[in-house]
């Protein structure tokens, strides 16, 4: 028996999300383009800027965002590495605070404001309840984080999505569970004039049965879920201990492994 991990959700082959910070008003629009074509993403909101002109209501937080998820992106967007350790601490505590209070979950990401970050960040989220955190270090490639609370994206949408997206659909035969990450801000489609490159994109992107339309967390919950499966020597029994069952290739072929679930291949 030989076992791979080559498999999203449903034995998917690919997967995309995308990731969109500050929380404002063009959130509206660039939600309602992603919900027709079913293209799921993460939105990073300073809970601080929120009901002043131009960012979004607190009131519409839960509903405008049902069905993506919203992540922290600290209180008041300052550079998190240049303050000191008590006012960092409630940047992204009190982020946290308020958007679940709005969101009614567990809110377990982030994005760095500015991009900016250091050891004493990476080596603290874990203790304020952040899981990942992404960057905004673009590598250009489809390739999972090694940590997760370095996330570096695929590219800006600024950077050729459309040609990248050929890309996609055409990984190299070797790159397993590749994953399009595409970051950036809805302003920037208002202040360019150009909403019609991300309706482009997702109209091309959406509607594919072998991709996994996903939002930051789920992805990180998935491959987690996945890293962490025992298996034995001789690979012919797999242990899921995780809450979320996972799709491995068997000999080819795609498995479901149900989570807590022993299961034995044949």
């Amino acid at each position: 028996m030989k076992i791979s991990f080559s498999f999203y959700p449903e034995g998917r082959k690919k997967a995309l999300t995308m990731s969109y910070d500050d929380g404002q008003i063009h959130d509206r629009r660039l939600v309602e383009i992603f919900n027709k074509y079913g293209i799921k993403g993460t939105f990073h909101l300073n809970s601080g800027t929120l009901d002043k002109e131009g960012f979004l209501k607190s009131a519409e937080i839960k509903e405008l965002f049902r069905g993506h998820e919203i992540a922290v992106h600290s209180v008041n967007h300052p550079f998190l590495t240049r303050i000191p350790a008590g006012v960092l601490l409630e940047e992204i505590i009190e982020d946290r605070r308020r958007l679940e209070e709005l969101a009614a979950y567990p809110v377990r990401g982030m994005s760095y404001p500015f991009g900016e970050y250091n050891d004493n960040l990476l080596n603290l989220l874990p203790h304020l309840g952040i899981e990942y955190s992404r960057t905004v270090q673009s590598h250009g490639s489809f390739r999972l984080p090694e940590n997760f609370l370095a996330w570096h994206p695929t590219c800006h949408h600024e950077q050729d999505i459309l040609e990248k997206f050929k890309e996609f659909q055409k990984p190299s035969p070797w790159e397993q569970l590749p994953l399009f990450y595409i970051w950036g801000h809805s302003f920037e489609f208002a202040r360019n004039d150009n909403w019609d490159l991300i309706e482009e994109f997702c109209k091309i992107a959406g509607g594919d049965e072998e991709t996994w339309y996903a939002t930051n967390v789920e992805i990180m919950d998935y491959i987690k879920a996945l890293r962490g499966l025992k298996i034995s020597v001789d690979q012919k029994i797999v242990y899921n201990p995780s809450a979320i069952p996972v799709w491995i290739s068997a000999d080819g072929e795609a498995v479901k492994i149900e989570a807590g679930e022993k299961k034995i291949l044949q």
